[in-house]
């Protein structure tokens, strides 16, 4: 579980997480397409971050920049589960 005082921490532009999941109602729901996605969690530089997810064939540096960002409570903390006070620093 992700608190305030390790999010601090983290170095501006950092992915401080990342990993794969299924596309589905357990995982990361996108369409339920049943494929893989890459994700990661990027800290921005205004003490705020985001997760993005993408096809799992792409490298988690693409994901990075081209992957579609994550938007429902449900999903981010699926991935990044964390304190109250972090999750609102989550950049919608």
């Amino acid at each position: 579980m992700l608190n305030m005082k390790s999010f601090k921490k983290i170095d501006s532009g950092r992915i401080f997480a990342k990993g794969e999941i299924i596309d589905s109602d357990e995982g990361l729901c996108f369409d339920r397409s049943g494929k893989m996605l890459k994700w990661v969690a990027v800290k921005g530089h205004v003490n705020d971050w985001c997760v993005y997810a993408h096809l799992a064939e792409n490298t988690f540096n693409f994901v990075r920049s081209y992957g579609n960002k994550v938007t429902t409570k449900e999903n981010i903390q699926r991935v990044v589960p964390c304190e109250q006070d972090v999750f609102e620093c989550y950049r919608y």
